[in-house]
């Protein structure tokens, strides 16, 4: 990971007034009406825990560093030759009385959502942060997956059902993969979970190239605010990410084939990317000089990419064109055409991140209502026909956040360096200008002049303006 400190100062209040203007224009809500904050409190101070009790079970959390919305907590143990996975979600439908002052008000967000100087949750923080909220050493009430796996990591049996559960540790992504690395001690439940997940994470992997899935691996752009200054980091997934992405992984596809079973719910989807669209990537590779073998898979061959090496990074940003056109697919009684996620390769939905997302919650309780014979909740199938649209806006507003609010601080970063020469790799290009990735500080953006995708250049910075984000290079010759 690299991070470019911004240590600004006669740029900081207009890098905060941009940054405002940006909330007020996607109309992101500032706090809660007080109708849900003291409804917030009242089910907090009421709230009984499940009978089952799997306290004794030691769950830890993995999450980024200071995380306090905790979402998920797992533990893993060897079955036989296979393994034993207990995936742990927060019980946030325990905390929203169905078309109460919450839930109306979450249907408005529908999402967290991360600006630079905060974030703005989509529960009030009494559940999110802590009651809620899978946090160390705490009493809390999860709904628990449990799946049997066989040695290869295919799933054998799987069961969901709501009981109280202790983490015993949080874990930062670093520290997980510090202890990984550090190997050994097995009979340290804490190691064991670790050291199996870096186990059953590949085997899952190999499934996801053989069934045809596919991701991208490109090094994320993040914005932070500490003691009132901005970090601009660069940052490529650690190998536990992407492992414990894995479990993620798993449970919302058996969460998909349970809805799809029950013939009620809501799936994650995305269609196949169109002959001509495949055709399209497989000529750029060819001109990039890392063609795409007609006999390998498209998902193996992107896993196969370096995002370090400036024409395949590239290609991995050219095969955006193939991850297009996702969505959510709600139904009840009749199946929709539609149920595959392409990417994945198999029927998916999204139910690990209730905290911060939805659509979780209402597929949590429609998941458990099948796994235990019953037919889901009248509140949640009238609900289902209205929670695409709703997802789709939050969605498009997270997206214009993010992209806005890291273009405002490039150019926070950049503003007293016009005419100033940068390295840069050439990330994409067409007619008589494209995208470089200038190398340091870590930015992307727009360049003028005859430039060649996976070129590594030098260009001039021509323009940086915080208030609309714009920052313009031009090619040296």
């Amino acid at each position: 990971m690299t991070t470019f400190p911004l240590r600004l100062t006669s740029t900081d209040d207009r890098l905060t007034a941009a940054i405002a203007a940006i909330r007020d224009d996607l109309a992101l809500p500032q706090g809660f009406p007080a109708a849900v904050e003291h409804e917030a409190e009242r089910v907090v101070a009421a709230h009984p825990l499940p009978e089952a009790d799997l306290t004794a079970v030691p769950f830890i959390t993995i999450d980024p560093e200071g995380s306090t919305d905790l979402d998920q907590a797992v533990q893993i143990e060897r079955l036989g030759q296979g393994f034993l996975v207990r995936y742990a979600i927060a019980d946030v439908p325990a905390f929203v009385e169905p078309l109460g002052a919450i839930d109306e008000e979450t249907r408005l967000r529908g999402q967290t959502f991360y600006a630079p100087d905060g974030r703005i949750p989509l529960h009030p923080t009494v559940i999110s942060e802590n009651a809620a909220s899978l946090l160390p050493d705490l009493e809390r009430g999860a709904f628990v997956w449990r799946f049997e796996l066989d040695g290869d990591g295919a799933v054998l049996d799987t069961t969901l059902s709501r009981a109280r559960i202790r983490s015993v540790r949080q874990l930062s992504y670093l520290e997980a993969q510090r202890e990984i690395d550090a190997g050994a001690l097995e009979t340290d439940p804490v190691r064991s979970t670790l050291l199996l997940l870096a186990e059953l994470g590949p085997a899952r992997r190999e499934l996801e190239r053989l069934r045809g899935g596919a991701s991208l691996s490109r090094p994320e752009q993040i914005v932070e605010s500490h003691d009132g200054h901005y970090t601009l980091e660069r940052r490529s997934s650690l190998p536990v990410e992407q492992w414990n992405a894995q479990i993620s992984l798993l449970t919302g596809m058996e969460a998909a084939r349970i809805m799809i079973d029950g013939r009620v719910g809501i799936l994650r989807t995305m269609p196949e990317p169109e002959p001509d669209t495949v055709d399209r990537f497989r000529r750029r590779t060819e001109a990039l000089g890392h063609p795409w073998p007609t006999d390998m898979p498209y998902g193996e061959y992107l896993a196969s990419l370096d995002p370090n090496e400036p024409l395949q990074l590239a290609i991995t940003h050219a095969a955006g064109s193939l991850f297009r056109g996702a969505g959510y697919t709600a139904f009840d009684a009749e199946l929709p055409e539609q149920v595959m996620q392409a990417a994945v390769a198999a029927p998916y939905a999204h139910t690990t991140a209730p905290l911060r997302r939805l659509v979780d919650r209402f597929v949590l309780v429609v998941c458990e209502a099948l796994c235990a014979d019953e037919a889901p909740p009248r509140w949640v199938r009238d609900a289902l026909p209205a929670l695409p649209k709703i997802m789709a806006s939050s969605d498009s507003r997270a997206s214009q956040l993010d992209s806005r609010s890291i273009a405002a601080v490039e150019a926070a970063l950049l503003c007293d360096r016009v005419g100033e020469v940068f390295d840069a790799s050439v990330i994409s290009a067409k007619e008589s200008r494209g995208i470089v990735q200038v190398l340091d500080p870590a930015v992307d953006a727009e360049c003028t002049g005859a430039l060649t995708p996976g070129q590594r250049v030098r260009v001039r910075l021509v323009e940086a303006e915080i208030a609309t984000g714009r920052v313009l290079f031009e090619l040296v010759a």
